[in-house]
């Protein structure tokens, strides 16, 4: 089987390192294991995108910033380019239909996305954003698991990993999407790009370049150049949605909240230590008084009586066990594990089982997975296994019980990050938890500093009417304040 790209005269100068213009671009999601731990999450399979073949371009062009966004990014990749088309192939025989690889750089206005939910049609398929070249490299000649990718700015090496990082090998991409498409001799396949990419700015010049270098003659792409400059077009909002950019895309654009110059994830420390002063009954009382009754997670019990839980929830469900489900969701890197391996710093897991504890939710590993990340606390309304070496660990813990069982006897592992119920109230992703020995309470974003003060404000209150009634005095008219004793109060504490 050859791969020889046959002679041709290139009319069209994007195309000129190609064997001809592609039918398609198709692009992986997310696919290096440091991207994936970059971004918090780790897919069980490939995705995918297209892109139309109008985004090419040669090495040495110019890539525009649209006038009114700020997020260009760049994302260094290893480009493959099928040399005979390919149906229905195994992963085994998959890489022999590969005739080249080359560099591209699949850049992105992350100002677009929101609106495109994932397809990126408007965020990477404009004119220019997908570089490719400049020499192609034998796929003959090459081991797919031993390839390098790099990436410059402005001189600077910003990105540097090898496809033994991969995921996803190339092989089972190829043959992945040879069960859905024909792949036909000219495709690109961009398949993902690793840890590093970033935002770029008007000036600056960006380089990438792939290579074999334990390869025979160490062959290379050589270096793919792109200048970005600024575009002076407006886009029209009689046409379509506006460029929009919040946090969530700039952390994401830049690489991190630091890069972007946000504050750190999580809890405003103020906040945090003020949940962390107040209980969960006080926390009740104000949420019912502006009319919020249906937010404690009730059934579950903590581990560790004497923790506080204080947290944003990272939400996990599970599903009734059905035994064909189980065995295409429960094994593998399934969505339990993907969120044991995804929560945050002071981040809760959160997991919706129904109230069933009839087999375990969690056990140790999971819990110290979870300790290990920095999260603050897990809630199940199931059960929890190995209890005793769960409860060692010390991250604090509620859950409806304790049970032998493993997860298959009553659940399959079916989504994360996703809106839940747990205890019979519902918890979204980014909801306030707090538990204490009462129980668990879900807050809010919006309302939690406001019930925190008024709640903080209540335990005084209270404070003061304990000792009264531990002087002696009826709790008639003291408890609750009214009246004289409304009155003495308010001036105690005007001046404390």
């Amino acid at each position: 089987m050859t791969h020889d790209i046959e002679p041709t005269t290139p009319v069209d100068p994007r195309f000129a390192a190609l064997p001809q213009r592609p039918g398609k671009i198709v692009a992986v999601h997310l696919s290096y294991a440091s991207r994936a731990d970059q971004r918090g999450r780790r897919p069980a399979a490939p995705s995918y995108f297209l892109k139309p073949s109008s985004s090419l371009a040669a090495s040495g062009d110019e890539i525009e910033r649209p006038a009114g966004t700020e997020l260009l990014a760049f994302e260094a990749e290893v480009a493959l380019i099928i040399g005979t088309d390919a149906r229905h192939v195994g992963a085994a025989e998959a890489w022999a239909h590969v005739g080249w690889v080359t560099a591209s750089d699949d850049f992105g206005l992350y100002d677009l996305r929101a609106n495109d939910r994932g397809s990126n049609v408007r965020s990477k398929g404009r004119d220019g954003y997908t570089p490719i070249g400049p020499h192609l490299i034998d796929a003959r000649q090459v081991d797919p698991g031993a390839l390098r990718v790099r990436a410059w700015v402005n001189g600077e090496l910003a990105q540097d990993d090898t496809t033994a990082d991969l995921i996803f090998p190339f092989a089972q991409i190829v043959a992945d999407l040879s069960q859905h498409m024909t792949l036909e001799r000219g495709d690109v396949i961009l398949t993902g790009t690793p840890a590093g990419s970033s935002v770029v700015v008007p000036g600056d010049v960006v380089e990438v370049e792939v290579d074999a270098p334990d390869a025979a003659g160490a062959p290379s792409s050589g270096r793919l150049r792109t200048t970005v400059m600024q575009g002076e077009r407006a886009f029209d909002p009689a046409l379509g949605s506006l460029p929009a950019a919040d946090d969530l895309q700039r952390a994401e654009a830049w690489g991190s909240r630091e890069a972007a110059g946000l504050p750190a994830p999580g809890l405003d420390p103020e906040l945090r230590a003020k949940l962390e002063r107040a209980p969960v009954a006080g926390l009740s009382q104000q949420l019912r008084k502006r009319g919020l009754n249906n937010v404690t997670i009730d059934g579950v019990r903590p581990l560790h009586p004497g923790a506080k839980l204080v947290g944003l929830a990272r939400t996990l469900r599970f599903v009734p066990n059905r035994e064909d489900l189980f065995d295409s969701h429960g094994g593998g890197y399934n969505a339990q594990k993907r969120a044991f391996d995804a929560v945050g710093e002071g981040e809760v897991i959160v997991i919706e089982a129904r109230g069933e504890s009839g087999s375990g939710t969690l056990g140790d590993v999971l819990a110290i997975r979870a300790h290990a990340r920095g999260a603050a606390g897990i809630v199940t309304d199931g059960g929890v296994r190995d209890v005793d070496a769960v409860s060692a660990v010390g991250i604090p813990v509620y859950t409806a019980g304790a049970h032998p069982a493993v997860l298959g006897r009553r659940h399959v592992p079916w989504d994360a990050d996703v809106t839940i119920a747990c205890g019979g109230t519902t918890v979204q992703p980014g909801d306030v938890l707090v538990g204490d020995a009462d129980g668990v309470i879900v807050i809010p974003p919006a309302l939690a500093a406001e019930v925190v003060d008024a709640a903080l404000e209540q335990e005084i209150e209270d404070g003061w009417i304990a000792e009264r009634v531990a002087e002696g005095h009826a709790v008639d008219g003291l408890f609750p304040l009214a009246g004289e004793w409304k009155d003495r109060y308010r001036a105690w504490r005007a001046t404390n």
